[in-house]
């Protein structure tokens, strides 16, 4: 499995739907949207004036990233917005088995996030109910930032506690992620590719998705 979600984190936001509509025409799978409170993370992105446009203009399955506070809160609103996949924080989750249940009321895919920090044993006793666990290879917040090799190893071992409780989760990496790294990274178990200033600061970003894409 090789997917792509190219984070629109990074897109020229005075150009977004020409962005979007470029993503719309690429190999990409999905959109990956970065959702970021300023309180959980250090910096503040977008909210659901925005995705409501976004919802009406991508062709993608979207990606949504909830780097915020009290998810538990906002997740009817985001299925309610066209989120395919809500991603939590496992550090925001105080009660995460609830969180995940909810997402999975709604009809979205219910996905956990790990920091560079936590470690994967932490979704031992949840990731039968996982339908996907995000790794940041990068500490959440920014985009541009360098990757952190430890991921290649964590990616393994999330690799393995999948296949040990024969689940059928499948792993996204999120940061730093170019040609090397994406390679390195599908070699250790990666299933999806999260790619930011890649793609969107590239010469030609739907060359690069391709390129991707073929890793």
């Amino acid at each position: 499995m090789n997917i792509i979600a190219p984070s629109l984190l990074s897109a020229d936001f005075l150009n977004l739907e020409s962005d979007i509509r470029m993503v719309n025409r690429s190999d990409a799978d999905w959109l990956h949207l970065d959702i970021m409170d300023g309180v959980f993370v250090p910096n503040i992105s977008f909210g659901f004036p925005i995705l409501q446009s976004i919802k009406d203009k991508c062709e993608k399955p979207m990606d949504v990233h909830l780097m915020i506070v009290e998810p538990d809160k906002f997740i009817n609103e985001f299925a309610k917005f066209g989120a395919s996949i809500i991603n939590v924080h496992y550090e925001a989750c105080t009660h995460l088995h609830r969180t995940i249940q909810k997402i999975k009321a709604t009809g979205a895919k219910a996905a956990v996030t790990l920091n560079p920090h936590t470690p994967v044993s932490l979704l031992e006793d949840i990731i039968d109910d996982l339908d996907m666990v995000l790794l940041m290879s990068v500490n959440p917040g920014y985009g541009g930032q360098a990757f952190i090799p430890n991921t290649l190893k964590k990616t393994q071992v999330l690799k393995e506690l999948i296949l040990k409780k024969n689940a059928n989760t499948i792993i996204e990496i999120d940061g730093g992620v170019n040609l090397e790294t994406g390679k390195k990274l599908k070699e250790c178990g990666a299933d999806a590719l999260v790619a930011g200033n890649f793609v969107f600061k590239s010469k030609d970003p739907i060359e690069t998705i391709k390129q991707l894409k073929a890793l």
